[in-house]
């Protein structure tokens, strides 16, 4: 399982100790990123001691690229070492120690961006990266929780100064507003975790809907099958296609632009060239293609 040596990874590793004695491994990424990265492997390689667990470390370069967030650096290069150290160790899952509250704040950071279901699905039970099966076991259990589990056995851990860093959306998310939210609603987390899975179903339904579109339209779609469809299942056929092909997620401008180009599209010549994501979707024929920028 992850172990950063943090709360919510350590409650998670006991807790897995305790299920599955003898068949837990914790995986731990040093980014490099703050000074404590040092501290956080320490503590890491001294809990594997205390309860006699292997602890695999990997260090990697998790610094952004020019136009990428910090946040998502990381969090990009923490999935492939994981993938990658799972792989090795011939791990069947690796388990992340994200809890209600991560829920409540991955959800609330969706919202305020004008997130679709896929985002208002928020952070997934299980899900796949790199060929490599990842669980989420602890989602409906709040943090509070978590650290007085720990307190009960006296188990050592670390906290994430970057938690406090005003910087970051979410650190603001999670020192403002959901004291705000929680003196209103006392244990909302655990009520805004349901509805992550309430709308990771739909996102389901939805997903099932667009691969029976694409069945009758084909990958690449077929233009004249599509205007077959309504407006609304051409967009989710799209959305689906664009994902699983090119890994694409195009704006709803972007996509909006595109559904009117197809209802258009009613002789030969007709032209399409409507940019998407990091893309650009054109005719060929009488298909939509989707290509790379160069």
């Amino acid at each position: 399982m992850a172990f950063s040596a943090g709360a919510d990874s350590t409650a998670l590793l006991l807790a897995a100790h305790q299920r599955w004695p003898g068949h837990v491994i914790g995986l731990h990424v040093h980014h490099g990123l703050q000074a404590a990265a040092d501290a956080f492997e320490a503590q890491a390689r001294v809990a594997g001691q205390q309860l006699g667990l292997p602890i695999e470390v990997r260090r990697v370069d998790a610094r952004a690229q020019p136009g990428q967030s910090p946040e998502d650096a990381a969090r990009q290069a923490r999935y492939r070492e994981l993938a990658s150290m799972a792989k090795a160790g011939k791990v069947s899952w690796v388990l992340l120690g994200h809890h209600a509250d991560d829920q409540a704040e991955t959800l609330m950071l969706a919202l305020s961006r004008g997130a679709g279901l896929p985002g208002l699905a928020a952070m997934g039970e299980v899900f796949e990266r790199e060929g490599v099966a990842f669980g989420r076991p602890l989602l409906s259990v709040r943090a509070a929780e978590l650290r007085d589990a720990l307190q009960a056995t006296g188990q050592t851990f670390l906290d994430d100064p970057t938690n406090a860093d005003p910087r970051f959306t979410r650190n603001r998310i999670r020192a403002e507003l959901l004291p705000a939210w929680a003196a209103c609603f006392p244990g909302f987390e655990t009520q805004l975790a349901r509805s992550a899975r309430h709308a990771a179903q739909a996102q389901r339904l939805l997903d099932e809907l667009a691969e029976l579109d694409l069945a009758r339209t084909g990958q690449p779609p077929a233009i004249a099958a599509l205007q077959t469809l309504s407006r609304d299942r051409q967009g989710n056929a799209l959305r689906r296609w664009l994902r699983q092909s090119a890994n694409a997620a195009p704006s709803a401008a972007q996509l909006d632009e595109l559904l009117d180009q197809i209802a258009d599209c009613r002789t030969r010549g007709h032209r399409i060239q409507i940019k998407a994501a990091h893309g650009m979707v054109s005719r060929l024929g009488e298909r939509l293609h989707f290509a790379p920028p160069i």
